[in-house]
């Protein structure tokens, strides 16, 4: 890149001396600030394009996703249901299935969480809930962090309880009673089914 520098000619009038070295070097030195100035604000508009350009695909990439999705859990179910058929081969050897995908969380909501254990517990299924205990020591007690949790509050603790289930652990057992027949009540727990298609590449 070639820089045309423009000198500027002062012209001194008054008393005193003018160094016309040191005011050359100073009109240099603020041309060099606007030529690095400009190419910082280049490079700032092409990553900005670039981040446009990212967000654009990936909101392609999303529609995609959401069109297969459409395709796999509705589309190709429908039709080989029509057909009374749960899988079939393609002329690229390639086979194509249907299977149901269960999927069961707790609810976000605490109040409606309680309930979730409440019910499980009521079922007799209170063994897959898993209880984490928490308690607090000050430094230079590891020793009671070691005891037992009763020990812990006999000596002033408060133990924080926090309940939960493994997700995993709740689909399989949503997926166990669906297909026994039981069911799994939707306004406690966070549940769906769907047709998922698999294609098994040969």
């Amino acid at each position: 890149m070639s820089i045309k520098q423009k000198i500027k000619i002062k012209t001194f009038t008054g008393s005193g001396s003018f160094d016309i070295r040191e005011e050359m070097l100073k009109d240099s030195n603020d041309l060099l600030d606007n030529v690095e100035v400009t190419t910082i604000a280049q490079e700032c508009v092409k990553l900005k394009q670039k981040e446009d350009e990212i967000a654009n695909l990936e909101e392609q990439l999303k529609n995609k996703k959401a069109e297969a999705d459409d395709i796999g859990s509705r589309v190709i179910p429908e039709l080989l249901a029509e057909q009374g058929l749960s899988e079939i081969k393609l002329a690229d050897g390639s086979k194509v299935s249907v299977k149901k995908e269960f999927r069961c969380t707790l609810p976000k909501d605490i109040s409606k969480r309680e309930l979730a254990y409440k019910w499980l517990r009521e079922q007799g299924l209170g063994d897959i809930i898993k209880n984490n205990v928490f308690v607090t020591f000050g430094k230079g007690e590891d020793d009671k962090a070691q005891q037992l949790l009763n020990l812990a509050a006999e000596n002033g603790f408060e133990p924080e309880q926090k309940s939960d289930v493994a997700w995993a652990t709740l689909t399989a057992l949503f997926r166990e009673r669906i297909e026994s027949g039981l069911d799994m009540p939707s306004d406690v727990f966070s549940t769906w089914i769907k047709d998922k298609t698999k294609i098994t590449r040969k």
